[in-house]
Parts: structure tokens; C-alpha cells; sequence
């Protein structure tokens, strides 16, 4: 395990936070496609030695302190039936859209369970090819998210179908949470220190709706994994979590990602009396791409405003993005970042 996201973990005051970036393992980086001229991305996924070297690639490259288990979250979706291919210009396809015409074609979730086996034999082939001084965590889509690619096959655009369709997302979770338990299950027995649910779509509900109808889906997975669960909303707000108790010393929940919208030494401030979870983020991924002079300068902008917390104030922080390492973000961008947020607060 590494020892600053450990401390991170368990809120103890450090000077130097851990580092992870979302999509660290990715088509940005030079080891990642390499190992994709040779092998598809479903073979990348789907056999543990492979998913093992394609996460352990930007572990060697850029030193990060956690890896992540090299997947994609819609495999939940593949092994209840509704098929699902990759194509480099389409990006994820499913057989079939959920709808209530559809509905009967799902598998249960005793045959589902099978089909992501695989994850957790990624995860303990991972595990064995990394070093011991590094940390590895696992991710399963949450279950918003997943309900808005089962109906759109993306979660692109405004939603109006799956936002239409809320009695049959309720079916749904009655299918969906109990497989995403028993997945979470087999990565955290498999060796993941912890489980990170990704909601890339959850942003796009209304605080009362996210509140009222897809939290306690998310709560009953924390609740079942307690301190074994971090959650990333991308582009909700403080109304998202002003209900949620999430921030409060009593919380179940493990940790909490913000994207680029907060301002995170805010948040790291308001919360610091209370706070008993790791924060995760949030440098502008965008910013990677930008003119190196332009980009340097963005993150000496961003790291300056850490500067007056203390260190009691930033415990918890995970250093990272707001959102994923982009495709065509030059490496070197990557690696000077890494480096300067060491060195930033090393000296500091």
C-alpha cells in the first residue's frame, strides 16, 4: 500500500498529498498504445495479464501513488445481456437499448455475476505486478450512470428518455444494485484497497432528483461497503451533496471526487473540522492540452491556491483532475505535473 494514500484514507495530515489521475491508463499515453496496436480494447479489459501491464504502464512512466484496475464500466451491462462492442470511431456500442419491451432480455443477476469474473482476476494480476509501495483501486459505473447508457447507449445530450423513464429505473436498480454489490465484492476480495463509483451523468439531474430518487441507490452501496466506497459525480454542485451527510465525520463513505467546477481548497477548508473522507481532484484536464508556457503557468495558478491551508486543512487530498487525462494530452505534461506537485508542496 502506498503510505500517503493511506494517510489520505484515514484524514491524517501530510504535507505531500497522493497523486491518481482518471483515464491515467489511456490513448494519451505511449505504453497504452502500443499495447493497442497488438491487442484489442476488450482484450486489454478481459484478460487479467493484460489489463495488469496496461495499469501498471503509467505506474512506471509517471510514478503515480495509486493504480487503478484497467477496465470500463459497462461490463455490468454486458454480463445482464445486452451485448456490447468497441469500435475506435463509435466508441461503446450495446446489442440493445433498455426499454420495457426489452426488459425480459436481461439476465438475472445470479448469471450476470459470471460474467465479471474477469475484473477480479484483473485486479489480483495487477496487484502482483505492482510495487509494494503503490496502492490499487477498483471502479464499477454507479448506478445512474449505467441506467443512461442502458436506455441511450451514451450519456450524451439532455436525457430526456432515461428522465422519462424513472419507474423503470426503479425496476431496474431491483436488477442492477445487486449485481454492482456482488462486483464491488469480488475487486475489493481480490485485492482493490477500495472501489471508486464513476457518475459521469449524475450532473445532469436536478439536486431534488438526484436526492430523491438516485442517492439512496448510491447510499445502499456505501452503506454495504462501509469505508470501501468512494463516489465522483461529474459536474454536480453543492446542492448534490448539501443533503447527502457525505461530508460529515459519521459518513460510511470512503471518499469524494470534485471535478473542475469546485474550488477544492474551498471545500477542503469549509470541511476540514468535520471531514473523515479523502478528497480526490481537480486541475482543469483540459489544461494538460493547452501550450506548455500557458499550461505550466495554469498549475502554478492552481497549486497557489493551496498555499495558505494548512496541512491539517488539506488532509484527505488526493491530488488529480477535475475529470480524465484527455487523448492527445502530451505525456510530458503529465509527468511535469506530477513532478511540480511534489516539489510545490515539499518545499512548501
Amino acid at each position: 500500500m502506498n503510505e500517503r494514500f493511506q494517510n489520505a484514507l484515514h484524514s491524517r495530515p501530510q504535507s505531500v498529498p497522493p497523486i491518481w489521475m482518471m483515464r491515467q491508463a489511456g490513448r494519451y499515453h505511449s505504453h497504452y498504445q502500443g499495447l493497442r496496436a497488438r491487442h484489442s480494447f476488450m482484450e486489454l479489459c478481459k484478460i487479467p495479464e493484460l489489463a495488469a501491464e496496461t495499469a501498471l504502464g503509467p505506474i512506471r512512466d509517471f510514478d503515480f501513488d495509486v493504480s487503478i484496475l484497467f477496465s470500463d464500466l459497462l461490463f455490468p451491462l454486458e454480463a445482464l445481456g445486452m451485448g456490447l462492442e468497441y469500435s475506435d470511431s463509435k466508441g461503446p456500442q450495446l446489442g440493445f437499448h433498455l426499454s420495457p419491451e426489452t426488459w425480459s432480455r436481461l439476465k438475472s443477476g445470479e448469471e450476470a455475476l459470471q460474467g465479471l469474473m474477469f475484473q477480479a482476476e484483473a485486479v489480483r494480476a495487477t496487484r502482483e505486478l505492482l510495487p509494494k509501495d503503490k496502492s490499487l483501486i477498483g471502479f464499477v459505473g454507479a448506478p445512474w450512470t449505467l441506467f443512461v447508457y442502458a436506455v441511450h447507449g451514451s450519456h450524451k445530450g439532455h436525457l430526456t428518455e432515461s428522465k422519462g423513464q424513472m419507474e423503470l429505473f426503479e425496476s431496474f436498480m431491483g436488477t442492477l444494485v445487486p449485481l454492482l454489490k456482488r462486483n464491488i465484492a469480488l475487486q475489493l476480495d481480490a485485492g482493490a484497497e477500495l472501489v471508486m463509483l464513476f457518475d459521469t451523468a449524475a450532473g445532469e439531474l436536478s439536486p431534488v432528483t438526484f436526492n430523491t430518487l438516485v442517492r439512496p441507490h448510491v447510499q445502499a452501496l456505501i452503506e454495504t461497503f462501509p469505508k470501501k466506497m468512494g463516489y465522483y459525480m461529474k459536474g454536480g454542485t453543492r446542492d448534490h451533496l448539501r443533503d447527502s451527510g457525505w461530508l460529515e465525520a459519521s459518513t460510511p463513505l470512503a471518499g469524494l471526487g470534485f471535478d473542475h467546477r469546485y474550488s477544492l481548497p474551498n471545500v477542503l477548508r469549509e470541511t476540514s473540522s468535520s471531514r473523515n473522507i479523502f478528497v480526490q481532484g481537480n486541475f482543469d484536464q483540459a489544461l494538460l492540452l493547452t501550450e506548455t508556457d500557458s499550461f505550466k503557468a495554469s498549475l502554478e495558478s492552481y497549486l497557489s491556491e493551496f498555499a495558505p491551508l494548512s496541512h491539517e486543512e488539506m488532509r484527505g487530498w488526493v491530488s488529480g483532475l477535475g475529470h480524465g487525462v484527455l487523448p492527445k494530452t502530451p505525456e510530458k505534461h503529465v509527468r511535469h505535473a506530477v513532478d511540480r506537485i511534489r516539489e510545490f508542496f515539499a518545499k512548501r
